[in-house]
């Protein structure tokens, strides 16, 4: 048995009266404001994999990033 268009008004017209058109369009934006995080979480994710993690240098055990920027900062 499928539900009819009356049926499916009803229960709409009960759903904006129990929570308003504010609440919903509130809840919607949120729902929106989640799946834009997510899919910012996903393609930071995705970017800091794709970064090859900095090389150790085997004498000192330094990292050779750092290296660079303690370099940068002497020079100046």
């Amino acid at each position: 048995m499928q539900p009819s268009v009356w049926q499916i008004l009803i229960v709409a017209a009960l759903v904006l009266v129990l929570f308003g058109r504010g609440r919903i369009s509130e809840m919607m934006g949120d729902v929106g404001k989640g799946i834009r995080s997510f899919k910012k979480g996903i393609t930071e994710e995705e970017a800091d994999a794709a970064t090859p993690p900095p090389k150790i240098d085997s004498k000192t055990g330094d990292r050779s990033a750092d290296n660079s920027k303690t370099a940068d900062k002497t020079a100046v």
